[in-house]
């Protein structure tokens, strides 16, 4: 049952995403900054935590779970270190899926051709 629950979650979450990219008129880089800042505010709201314990990388992998990371990292780090854990403990949380990116677009950008959008 756990991999139909994180088929499902992270099933809706993307049917989400693409209503919002059919419908309106919303650029993708809004719809990103939408879901991660949405993965954040439920999980301030205590909403997030438990789809996560439901369908755990279902949850966690799309952009929504980006944003739950940030704010489970800032908590820690607040209950931690303070004040200071505000600007700390997001990067702190997210810094293997941040140098992920970056180290996988850069060798993808060193085998790829470029070529014009035409």
């Amino acid at each position: 049952m756990e991999y139909f629950y994180a088929f499902v979650v992270g099933g809706l979450i993307c049917v989400v995403g693409q209503l919002l990219i059919d419908f309106t008129k919303l650029t993708p880089a809004r719809i990103l900054v939408a879901f991660v800042t949405a993965g954040v505010i439920l999980t301030a709201i205590g909403v997030y935590e438990p789809l996560v314990e439901l369908a755990g990388a279902g949850a966690t992998v799309p952009l929504t779970g980006f944003g739950y990371a940030l704010a489970k990292g800032v908590e820690k780090a607040v209950a931690e270190f303070g004040l200071i854990g505000v600007i700390t403990g997001g990067v702190i949380a997210t810094a293997g899926g941040i140098t992920a990116a970056i180290v996988f677009g850069y060798l993808t950008a060193l085998v790829s051709k470029p070529g014009d959008k035409s």
